[in-house]
């Protein structure tokens, strides 16, 4: 395995940075994060379930409404891979989500669950920002047997 590259841990540090800020309902952090400038128009998002949503202002939108009815949300990453290529980047991991919320019966209860996420990055003076996130659930796990006998194909 190859050494993680300067550019690519920075990309790392700015993915972390993205999911920091919807952990924490920093929307200003958040803001931070989301590429503007001449391609505020062209950053885009699709949350597990939700249609494309494109324009920097819907995307922020859509993440304020997730943030204001969401009591507790902790995103565990794993199978995190990072892609540098000149002024993109691209991260794709595995969201492993605790969640809680006021539509639950229980405020003390909590949910789990998996999406994988792509995340594409844009370089700018500023340094890394999101330009694009797409999550999608994992809808099925897989047993052990179904597993193993994939990866003997």
């Amino acid at each position: 395995m190859t050494p993680k590259t300067a550019e690519a841990r920075a990309v790392e540090r700015a993915n972390q940075a993205f999911y920091d800020a919807v952990e924490n309902s920093d929307l200003d952090a958040l803001e931070a994060v989301v590429l503007d400038g001449p391609l505020a128009e062209s950053v885009a998002v699709v949350h597990p379930g939700w249609p494309v949503l494109r324009g920097r202002r819907e995307v922020m939108r859509s993440f304020a409404l997730i943030m204001a009815n969401t009591d507790y949300i902790q995103f565990f990453l794993t199978d995190v891979e990072v892609g540098v290529d000149g002024d993109a980047a691209v991260v794709t991991c595995t969201e492993n989500i605790l969640t809680g919320g006021p539509e639950d019966d229980d405020p003390g209860s909590l949910v789990g669950g998996l999406v994988v996420a792509t995340n594409v990055f844009r370089r700018t003076p500023e340094g890394w920002r999101l330009w694009v996130h797409h999550g999608s659930p994992v809808l099925a796990e897989q047993d052990d047997e179904t597993a193993a006998a994939e990866h003997e194909e």
